[in-house]
């Protein structure tokens, strides 16, 4: 069980316990938080279960805050959440059940797992406001096979209530709730200024380092008034900003792909996406093909402000059959 000895994970164990399972708690270790993990320790103690730690540090290193850092250095939006959990939190949590000899993996997700025809699909949790399949969708079949979502029926508010001065994770763990932009600078990102030019590309701002600036951002140095961002070109180091109408897009293209089932994928006429976990989503179903090594997503209803780097996910209904990233769109 991956445990922080917060209140998602506390009520995970006391949910598994309740339901006859043995629980092993693991803390994965990414940044060194010492009082992170002396809670997590002091939890199982209190909860009675067996409790130990792995250093997963350089590996959090390279694999999330380097790619973190890098995308925002390339212009692109980082899915660093998405990220970690696919390749550091679940499969930390698979390799060490694999080693122990333990059965299941499980931790304090809201989100449930549905077996169809042989296959294991990540499905959206029973409160919505809480539901966090979006961040899930690269979850391998192994994994999924193994995992067991004691959070997935809950709702948080009520799970809240249990609880007293317990904590509870915000954000980006590793920003610790500084700006994005501080966090970039202290780890030596370089932030060039350079020009912000209109549709026309006549300069009207200066901007001073992209690794600032999103897709859609319409507040910021140099961005002029009633202007958001609309694209951001790294190579030439300039910003491009125009009226709002022009972040909405009606084709997707996404590589990187984790697909549940390929024919499933092509032959469905019900498919919704997500391109952000909150915020608006396209509502309508989309039409999807194959291209050049990924996938084309066409959509009737046009996304606002995809931009390059970030998830999306795409649903059948409360089922997540895939997701890849964006890779362009127009």
């Amino acid at each position: 069980m991956g445990f922080s000895g917060g209140i998602d994970s506390t009520s995970a164990v006391e949910l598994l316990r309740s339901e006859g399972y043995r629980v092993v708690a693991l803390t994965i270790d990414t940044m060194g938080d010492v009082a992170m993990l002396e809670r997590a320790e002091l939890g199982a103690k209190t909860l009675g279960v067996e409790w130990y730690s792995i250093d997963a540090k350089a590996r959090f290193e390279r694999d999330i805050i380097d790619y973190f850092c890098g995308e925002y250095a390339a212009g692109r939006t980082p899915a660093p959440c998405t990220r970690c959990n696919t390749h550091i939190k679940w499969q930390i949590l698979l390799d060490e059940a694999n080693r122990l000899g333990i059965e299941h993996i499980a931790t304090g997700h809201y989100f449930q797992i549905e077996e169809h025809s042989g296959k294991f699909y990540v499905a959206k949790g029973v409160d919505p406001a809480k539901d966090q399949s979006y961040y899930l969708w690269g979850l391998s079949q192994e994994v999924l096979s193994r995992a067991i979502t004691p959070m997935g029926k809950k709702i948080k508010s009520e799970v809240k209530e249990s609880f007293v001065n317990k904590s509870e994770s915000m954000g980006v763990c590793f920003l610790c709730r500084r700006p994005y932009s501080e966090f970039l600078e202290q780890r030596g990102v370089e932030m060039l200024p350079g020009d912000i030019v209109d549709g026309n590309g006549v300069v009207c701002g200066r901007h001073n380092g992209i690794a600032r600036y999103t897709i859609g951002q319409k507040r910021g140095e140099g961005i002029p008034e009633g202007y958001r961002v609309i694209n951001i070109d790294s190579k030439t180091n300039i910003i491009e900003v125009g009226d709002s109408s022009k972040l909405y897009k009606s084709k997707l293209y996404i590589t990187d792909c984790n697909i549940v089932d390929d024919g499933e994928l092509l032959s469905s006429n019900d498919i919704t996406i997500k391109i952000r976990g909150i915020g608006k989503n396209p509502q309508l179903p989309v039409v999807i093909k194959r291209y050049n090594g990924g996938y084309q997503i066409t959509l009737s209803d046009k996304a606002y402000a995809p931009a390059i780097g970030q998830p999306l996910v795409l649903y059948r209904d409360n089922l997540v059959i895939g997701g890849g990233i964006v890779d362009s769109f127009e």
